[in-house]
């Protein structure tokens, strides 16, 4: 915990320290990902689930929206909706995640469904979303920072998925090439907005503390995935179940 309070770049420093330390990429779900050592109803049960975190992006943005004070904040923060949402059926973060879910043979409508989504799942998204909605504007902002260490996992993502799975095109994996320019666009609003604001000790703690929860719920997304379809494999009732493991 600070016991003093730090200068904007101090913080800088000690959020990214909080990426380097617990953000998801260093997961073995990840990893394995990555590495091209899931198979494929592993890798759909992660698109699955995933799923409902890319949905609830948007709505999660429209809680804050409608608390920022100034038209310049909701400008800002409503380019993020436009980019999930698009501006038109088929367009957007989200419809694109469904031609990623799609390209991996599960079917849309379950897949918008949620009916195989994991217990574990849909606690952490709607914590997230209750965190935005509850705590303070500096803390919701300063949750979205980990779009500071989005780039790194997106290009590994990409880059491995494409070398590693002989069921996965470019076309399938479409949604991260927007994110590649739209996230560092966000976070670095989100970062110089926490830099102005969190102006007392208690108020940098907060942002810090903000980051690290979303961190936990990123992680314990992965969490659930591996020990549910990896190791023990112990697939919820209810839950997607791939059928090469039917």
């Amino acid at each position: 915990m600070t016991n003093r309070l730090l200068s904007p770049a101090e913080l800088e420093a000690a959020l990214r320290a909080i990426g380097a330390e617990r953000y998801h990429n260093l997961h073995p779900f990840h990893r394995a990902l990555h590495d091209g050592k899931l198979t494929k109803g592993q890798v759909q049960a992660w698109a699955l689930n995933r799923y409902y975190y890319q949905a609830s992006i948007p709505a999660k943005d429209a809680t804050l929206l409608a608390r920022l004070p100034t038209a310049e904040l909701r400008r800002e923060w409503r380019r993020r909706l436009i980019d999930h949402d698009g501006t038109e059926p088929g367009t957007g973060g989200v419809a694109r995640w469904l031609k990623l879910t799609d390209g991996l043979g599960l079917d849309r409508a379950y897949v918008e469904s949620l009916d195989g989504l994991l217990p574990g799942t849909r606690f952490a998204v709607e914590a997230y979303v209750h965190f935005v909605r509850e705590r303070s504007i500096l803390e919701a902002i300063a949750s979205s920072l980990t779009e500071l260490f989005s780039p790194t996992i997106i290009s590994e993502r990409v880059s491995g998925m494409l070398r590693n799975y002989d069921f996965v095109t470019e076309e399938t994996l479409a949604y991260f090439t927007p994110r590649l320019t739209q996230a560092p666009q966000d976070s670095a609003f989100a970062l110089a907005y926490v830099k102005e604001h969190a102006r007392t000790v208690e108020q940098q703690q907060a942002v810090l503390n903000a980051l690290k929860f979303k961190c936990g719920v990123l992680w314990s997304m992965l969490d659930e995935l591996d020990y549910a379809y990896v190791s023990p494999g112990n697939i919820p009732p209810g839950a997607f179940c791939p059928q090469e493991d039917a």
